[in-house]
């Protein structure tokens, strides 16, 4: 009898347990909301640049559309970011894609390697550094 009462019983140390446990929960969504409102900011920057609805920028899946796009490269390979094994397909194009943004803000080929290993100062460079985005030629057919 004496065992049915206390493994149906919390103790001190299971408590203690489950505390940490949503400690750590809570500060790890309170870490990703910020870190997404900073490259949300960010990646607006870069959209005033480009002429591009900063408000796009703060939509999961549709801003990193409009980057592909930006960058030359199809804007479904956002889509197919969400697929396991293919999101690494998807990633190379958004590198690419990157590559090509830098380019037309004027950058050095190298400056993509800071896309690629520390996007945040990639962001952080685009976004408040004073390199225009070039104005788009008008077809005459």
């Amino acid at each position: 009898m004496e065992y049915f009462a206390t493994a149906n019983s919390v103790t001190a140390n299971d408590a203690v347990v489950v505390a940490a446990t949503l400690w750590v929960i809570t500060f790890l969504l309170v870490f990703s909301v910020i870190g997404y409102a900073i490259q949300a900011f960010l990646v607006g920057r870069l959209f005033k640049k480009a002429d591009v609805p900063q408000w796009i920028a703060w939509v999961p899946v549709y801003n990193v559309w409009k980057l592909l796009e930006l960058g030359n490269q199809q804007g479904f390979w956002a889509v197919l970011m969400l697929v396991p094994f293919i999101n690494i397909i998807s990633l190379i194009f958004l590198i690419i894609a990157m590559y090509h943004i830098g380019k037309k803000l004027g950058k050095e080929g190298w400056f993509v390697l800071l896309a690629i290993f520390i996007p945040i100062v990639w962001l952080i460079w685009l976004g408040f550094d004073d390199s225009k985005w070039p104005k788009e030629k008008k077809r005459t057919s």
